[in-house]
């Protein structure tokens, strides 16, 4: 038996081919919609990916398994569990098998058995790893967004972000019953998650690759819990606002995801063409640093950077429904398309390299900036009347602590309640160290705002000069 875990940094998301080295039949567990990896891995192990299965219903990015099967001539296998609501709508048509609990299957001499833990999602399954060639007792579990290391995988997803009311009380419920399940396996039993620190899908979740069962029922905070009530009040507290985007995703996974657009992304040849698809309703997105951007960019543009964030903040920004133009190099410009294909926007319609910009310049045209403002000088703009200031951290930060009289918009939330937010004052953007807020005073700027500063550093910057916070 062999083992491969495949990780994605901007998901923080992992899959894992299980082999048979004997019958070179290979199992690919939640894979995304980059399946040529995949592919390119069984093939140098020198195996044939005879089967494609997933632990849930994905939320927080687009399922490959449909893809991969079929690209792969393998048996789809897909859980059959969580009632009616919770079936894949094209199982029956894809001929996939419906995995329930208690149920088994071989990938060569490898025993994979199908264990039922609802709690995250009602039709979510843990795969149990047998190695019967060597061995009559399990070796580990892909456990998806079940156990996580250091954490457990949230209950409140299905209410918050799809919207299915009633659910996270009976989610939380479900979940602890199945961690309760979990004693029945011994604690040498290595733990395979489907995400790791980063993810949306859970509070606190480590960054090792994987664990025990025994070393999580010492230190993860929902195996430890002593009774059924406190579990349910710990894991429903704290959790982290889902990205919009996130029932998008569980709809089109459930439905079926189409398969990935192919081919480059089409360069446009000049500057103008960017403004003309803003004017066509087009996003249009510099993926380049949030410096390089504040220190020059086309007008209309917002900035999401291209580091471990970019899809995060595209995920909660870039609407399904419009086509979306990218600026930035070469490279960066194949790495962001190729990225929101990971979480289906596929609209990409085309691009301005970075280059175009320096032309541009050079034959007398003129960039838009975006100014920056140091914490000190706020500090007097504040004792000589102060500006609006824009606080683009998540409520729990906020909470925490604040800028005075700040009003709260999370990042996320920019978009739509623009109109609370005054266009005849100046607007100073503020997170904790820079990062959010420079994306958010893009979006204001794009948005028709045209007084927007930066707060250099941020809320960390303004406490660490001594400067006064409150408190609600």
């Amino acid at each position: 038996m062999l083992i491969r875990r495949f990780y994605n940094d901007k998901l923080a998301q992992a899959s894992y081919l299980i082999g048979c080295s004997e019958t070179h039949e290979g199992l690919i567990v939640d894979p995304n919609r980059d399946i040529e990896q995949y592919l390119r891995a069984a093939s140098a192990e020198g195996l044939r990916i005879s089967h494609v299965t997933e632990t849930h219903i994905h939320a927080d990015f687009l399922s490959g398994a449909r893809e991969l099967a079929n690209r792969a001539g393998a048996e789809l296998l897909l859980s059959g569990e969580g009632g009616p609501d919770w079936l894949y709508a094209f199982a029956e048509s894809d001929g996939a098998r419906l995995l329930r609990d208690g149920d088994s299957f071989m990938v060569g001499h490898v025993r994979i058995d199908v264990l039922h833990t609802p709690g995250h999602t009602p039709e979510h399954l843990t795969f149990i790893v047998t190695d019967t060639a060597t061995a009559d007792l399990p070796m580990g579990a892909c456990t998806g967004d079940f156990i996580f290391v250091g954490d457990v995988g949230r209950p409140d997803l299905l209410e918050r972000a799809a919207g299915v009311a009633g659910t996270m009380e009976a989610g939380a419920r479900q979940l602890y019953r199945s961690l309760q399940r979990m004693k029945d396996f011994p604690d040498w039993l290595q733990l395979w998650p489907g995400h790791g620190a980063g993810s949306a899908c859970g509070k606190a979740l480590g960054a090792v690759p994987q664990t025990t069962l025994g070393y999580e029922r010492l230190f993860n905070w929902g195996l430890a819990s002593p009774d059924e009530e406190s579990f349910v009040a710990a894991v429903l507290s704290g959790q982290p606002d889902p990205p919009t985007y996130f029932a998008t995703m569980k709809r089109l996974n459930r439905e079926g995801p189409e398969p990935r657009r192919s081919g480059p992304v089409p360069l446009l040849e000049s500057t103008g063409a960017v403004g003309d698809a803003a004017k066509r309703g087009a996003m249009v997105i510099d993926v380049r640093p949030a410096k390089t951007f504040a220190a020059g960019h086309w007008p209309g543009t917002i900035n999401i950077p291209l580091n471990r964030s970019f899809l995060t903040w595209a995920g909660w920004l870039v609407p399904y429904d419009r086509d979306i133009y990218l600026i930035g190099d070469n490279r960066q410009i194949a790495e962001a398309a190729n990225d929101l294909a990971l979480i289906g926007l596929d609209r990409v319609a085309g691009a301005l390299p970075a280059a175009e910009l320096d032309r541009y310049i050079a034959a007398g045209g003129k960039l838009v900036t975006t100014p920056q403002l140091e914490v000190a000088e706020l500090a007097a703009q504040l004792n000589n009347g102060k500006p609006t200031i824009v606080d683009v951290r998540a409520v729990s930060e906020w909470r925490a602590g604040h800028l005075p009289g700040v009003i709260n918009i999370p990042l996320g939330e920019l978009t739509a309640r623009l109109d609370e937010l005054p266009r005849e004052t100046p607007i100073v953007v503020q997170c904790q160290g820079g990062t959010r807020s420079a994306i958010g005073a893009s979006i204001l700027a794009a948005n028709g705002f045209s007084n927007v500063v930066n707060l250099t550093g941020g809320f960390r910057a303004w406490t660490d000069a001594g400067n006064p916070v409150e408190k609600p």
